[in-house]
């Protein structure tokens, strides 16, 4: 599975992820001082954001596509400069000790499927008394959707291409989460699921989306060009019979939690 990104594009139409981080950063609070992390910042759109809420503070921007970081640069280094610093790299190879006053996070860690390494990792990041508050997919996020896809995917001409095929997500719930930081030293645990249903307006906007975000990268199995837009066609049209139509069955799994002051 590639780790680019069509940045330009994703900038253009991540507007449910930016309305859900932003919902996310509402519940952040800051001294305007700090040191943070942004984990998984794709164009930053919110990290922009958290630096307009830092006026004496600096964020490591980090995503593990250079794509993103590409554009992030572009759109942050002209009005924040030397407080913001880009770095790309996977989240399983973070190699940060005692750095971060604060970690924020949304959309991203559904993409990292060892959640155990993950939490340490960030853990590590933090230091004593720093904080974490991330916003990912959880519990039967697009199950709807995923059910669709993965019937179309086991018919021709499509099965061949999907053979062997493994999800590129992790999905847990906030009990299972809250197990998991529990085990990488965290204390202050608060993990829940929030639905978060999200409609598209028209045809266009679903199928553009659903293309280039959701499922980017089961179409990439699927060499030939026309049968991956018939894939979409077909996806499209029974999500245009819904009622409400173009309705994606989204679910957020929420996340705080803490690093002990005494550690």
């Amino acid at each position: 599975m590639t780790k680019e990104w069509n940045a330009a594009l994703y900038h253009q139409i991540s507007g449910p992820q930016v309305s859900w981080g932003k919902k996310v950063l509402s519940r952040v609070e800051l001294r305007g001082n700090e040191r943070l992390l942004d984990a998984g910042c794709g164009t930053g759109r919110l990290t922009r954001d958290l630096l307009e809420a830092l006026p004496r503070g600096k964020v490591v921007a980090l995503d593990v596509s250079q794509n993103m970081l590409d554009a992030a640069r572009n759109y942050l280094e002209p009005d924040f400069g030397g407080r913001v610093e880009f770095v790309c790299c996977d989240l399983l190879d973070l190699s940060f000790e005692n750095e971060f006053d604060g970690i924020f996070s949304t959309a991203s860690f559904h993409w990292v499927l060892d959640h155990d390494r993950l939490f340490r990792n960030l853990y590590r990041a933090l230091r004593p008394g720093g904080w974490l508050i991330a916003q990912c997919g959880g519990g039967k996020n697009i199950a709807r959707l995923l059910a669709r896809a993965e019937r179309l995917m086991a018919t021709e001409p499509y099965a061949q291409s999907f053979a062997g095929y493994e999800s590129p997500w992790e999905y847990s719930d906030g009990e299972t989460a809250a197990a998991r930081l529990k085990n990488a030293g965290f204390e202050q645990i608060e993990s829940n699921l929030e639905e978060a249903p999200t409609k598209f307006a028209n045809a266009a906007e679903f199928r553009q989306f659903v293309e280039n975000v959701i499922l980017r990268h089961h179409l990439q199995r699927i060499s030939d060009a026309r049968e991956r837009k018939q894939f979409m066609t077909i996806l499209t049209s029974e999500f245009a019979n819904d009622h409400p139509p173009f309705l994606i069955d989204y679910v957020r799994l929420n996340l705080k939690a803490r690093r002990d002051l005494s550690r």
